[in-house]
C-alpha cells in the first residue's frame, strides 16, 4: 500500500518541542513495517504564519511571503526527517521527480512546500497524483470536513462522506466566506477530484488516529470517495479483525 500522509504545521509542531514530532514519526516507521510505502507532506502551521505577519508589516509582497512560508515547512519537515530512522531521506524534497524517486527506492519521502501561491494542502494532493497513491491522508486540527466554519458556527456540520466533486462544492462554498476556514484548500480538492485519489481527512493531533485510518479504515474523519468507487476500498494495510 502506498500512502501519502500531509500533515498540518500546527498539528505537528504546535509548539516549539520535540514530542509531538517523534509520536508522528513512530506512527510512520510502523507503517513502514507494516509494508507500506509512505510520502509525508509537512505544512508551516502557527510559526509559519507569525513570520509571514512580520514580513507583512516590513513589506514584504505575496511572492516573498509564500517563500517565507516554504522556507518554514521545509524547517518543520527537516524536524519529522531527523525524528526518523535512516529509512527516510535526508533532506525535504523539492520537487515530486525527487520525492517520487525517494519512494521507488524504498524512502520514506518528507517534503514541505514547493512553490509559491501553492499551499502544502495541494502539494500533498499532488504528491498523491504523482506517485499513483492509494490513499491520501490530511491530518488536520479539525474532525473532518464540515458544512461551515466549526469554530465560527456552532450549527455547521461534519460530513461522514463525501464524492470528490462534493468536496469541491463544499470547500468552494467556506472559501467564499472571508475569513472562513477549511482543513483542506480548493486547489487541492480540485487535484483530488480529478485524480480520482481516495482520501481521508482527520483531525491528526492524535498520530494513533492516522495509523488507524491507514491499517484499518477507522476514523472519524471524513472520507473522500471518487467516482464510481465502492463504499469499501480493499487494500487497507490490515485487516482489524486478523
Amino acid at each position: 500500500m502506498k500512502v501519502v500522509v500531509s500533515i498540518g504545521g500546527s498539528v505537528l509542531v504546535p509548539e516549539p518541542g520535540a514530542d509531538r514530532v517523534a509520536e508522528h514519526a513512530a506512527v510512520i516507521e510502523d507503517l513502514v513495517e507494516d509494508g507500506c510505502r509512505v510520502g509525508a507532506v509537512v505544512g508551516g502551521g502557527g510559526v509559519a504564519r507569525e513570520y509571514i505577519g512580520a514580513a507583512r508589516n516590513l513589506g514584504a509582497n505575496e511572492i516573498e511571503l509564500d517563500q517565507l512560508g516554504i522556507d518554514v515547512t521545509r524547517l518543520n519537515a527537516r524536524l519529522l526527517i531527523t525524528a526518523l530512522n535512516e529509512d527516510s531521506v535526508t533532506a525535504p524534497a523539492t520537487d515530486y521527480d525527487e520525492a517520487g524517486e525517494a519512494l521507488r527506492r524504498g524512502d520514506v519521502c518528507v517534503m514541505g512546500g514547493v512553490a509559491p501561491a501553492q499551499t502544502t494542502d495541494a502539494v500533498g494532493a499532488a504528491l498523491a497524483e504523482y506517485v499513483d497513491a492509494d490513499l491520501l491522508v490530511y491530518a488536520t486540527s479539525v474532525p473532518g470536513v464540515y458544512s461551515d466554519d466549526p469554530n465560527e458556527n456552532d450549527d455547521a456540520t461534519k460530513f461522514t462522506e463525501l464524492s470528490a466533486t462534493e468536496l469541491v462544492d463544499v470547500i468552494a462554498d467556506l472559501e467564499m466566506n472571508a475569513g472562513a476556514s477549511s482543513p483542506v484548500d480548493l486547489l487541492a480538492a480540485k487535484v483530488i477530484q480529478r485524480s480520482g485519489m481516495r482520501t481521508i481527512v482527520l483531525d491528526g493531533t492524535d498520530p494513533e488516529r492516522i495509523s488507524r485510518a491507514v491499517r484499518y479504515g477507522d476514523h472519524e474523519g471524513t472520507d473522500i470517495i471518487p467516482e464510481g468507487a465502492g463504499e469499501e476500498p480493499t487494500y487497507w494495510a490490515q485487516n482489524e479483525d486478523e
